[in-house]
């Protein structure tokens, strides 16, 4: 499959982008090479290879949850640009 002038045009409308003609003559090469490229890796046999997810086992180094005392409610409210009833105030959003 090759990427055609007007479908990099096509894309780069929708992104936005503004293209020089130079621009989009070279990302019309470039995509194609790729797709050239990703064609060869479709002609590889596969047939023995297993499906995986991840090419190396992975595994959970995340340490366990260490309950800690936490800061003092007013200590952290003294940070605050404006503090009401315990909590920190901030404008209304709708």
């Amino acid at each position: 499959m090759k990427i055609s002038r007007q479908q990099v045009e096509h894309v780069a409308m929708l992104a936005r982008l503004e293209l020089s003609e130079e621009e989009v003559a070279g990302y019309t090469v470039q995509l194609n090479s790729i797709l050239d490229y990703a064609a060869m890796l479709d002609q590889l046999n596969t047939d023995d290879i297993k499906p995986t997810a991840y090419a190396v086992p992975l595994h959970n180094i995340v340490r366990e949850d260490q309950v800690k005392p936490s800061f003092a409610r007013e200590k952290v409210l003294a940070n605050a640009p404006v503090a009401e009833d315990g909590f920190f105030k901030v404008p209304r959003i709708v």
